[in-house]
């Protein structure tokens, strides 16, 4: 099964669900200039929340939780809540032009930011960076301990990128595709079937006979109820892989949908109310 993989040259990059462009890693020098400012950022909300706790606590008691809770609430919470919100970009990562996206170049979820926060806290804040620094070092796309962990990776967005085609739908199997129930792929098998996608036709005729009937049969486990007999393994996949990115399209404009609701509530005091 580990051939799959090896065969599709799995390290170099494709685009995911919802992402249309062929993005490159982060190098370390900009992660580190990135999490640099998030840390400055992050340190001065920090000093100031525990600075208002000191001020408001009246026993020592309320001053250690008030101080707990900055502590979470600033260097866990906040980074957690704002690259979910952001799909993935913080402070650092908006001014040097970064993103954090999953192993498949799909955007990331609240999962994903959780897991970076936490990871990042000890790696970080606890062990002074170095676990960060020494596994960016060795990691060929830059990613960090809690990228590894949260399987993610951060790209760069601000380069010259060509569009490449989106997987079109079979239009035999289109009806049945929007009524499946399509659970999410693990990050390696998605990123197979995309790296399959894009090199078929490059692949020799045994091999893509083989890939594509191997790759098939991995994601039939995670879809229901199977596509119509006769359907060729090839179309199959192609019809997973648009619907899935027909999903996290409108996905994403929901959330974009649900974010300007609540700048328009948060900008009108009358409709707070």
């Amino acid at each position: 099964m580990s051939d799959i993989y090896a065969a599709l040259d799995l390290d170099e990059l494709v685009t995911g669900e919802a992402v249309t462009l062929d993005l490159p890693p982060a190098s370390i020098g900009l992660r580190v200039a990135s999490g640099l400012i998030d840390i400055v950022a992050e340190v001065a909300l920090l000093v100031g929340a525990i600075f208002a706790a000191t001020a408001l606590a009246s026993d020592e008691a309320l001053l250690a939780v008030g101080s707990i809770v900055a502590v979470v609430g600033c260097l866990v919470v906040l980074p957690t809540v704002v690259e979910t919100l952001t799909r993935g970009r913080s402070l650092g990562k908006l001014c040097l032009g970064l993103r954090t996206v999953r192993s498949d170049a799909g955007p990331i979820s609240f999962r994903h930011a959780l897991i970076r926060a936490l990871v990042g806290f000890v790696e970080v804040f606890v062990l002074s960076g170095v676990p960060a620094l020494i596994s960016g070092l060795v990691s060929g796309k830059g990613q960090r301990v809690g990228d590894h962990v949260a399987g993610t990776y951060v790209v760069r967005t601000r380069v010259r990128l060509v569009l490449p085609p989106p997987v079109a739908m079979p239009p035999e199997l289109a009806g049945w595709a929007a009524a499946a129930d399509v659970a999410p792929l693990p990050d390696h098998l998605a990123l197979a079937v995309r790296q399959l996608v894009a090199r078929r036709d490059s692949l020799s005729p045994q091999s893509r006979t083989r890939l594509v009937a191997e790759l098939a049969g991995q994601v039939a486990a995670y879809v229901a109820p199977p596509p119509p007999r006769g359907t060729a393994p090839e179309a199959f996949l192609a019809a997973v892989q648009a619907e899935r990115r027909e999903r996290d399209a409108r996905r994403l404009a929901r959330e974009a949908q649900l974010r300007e609701r609540l700048k328009d509530r948060w900008r009108d005091p009358a409709r707070q109310a």
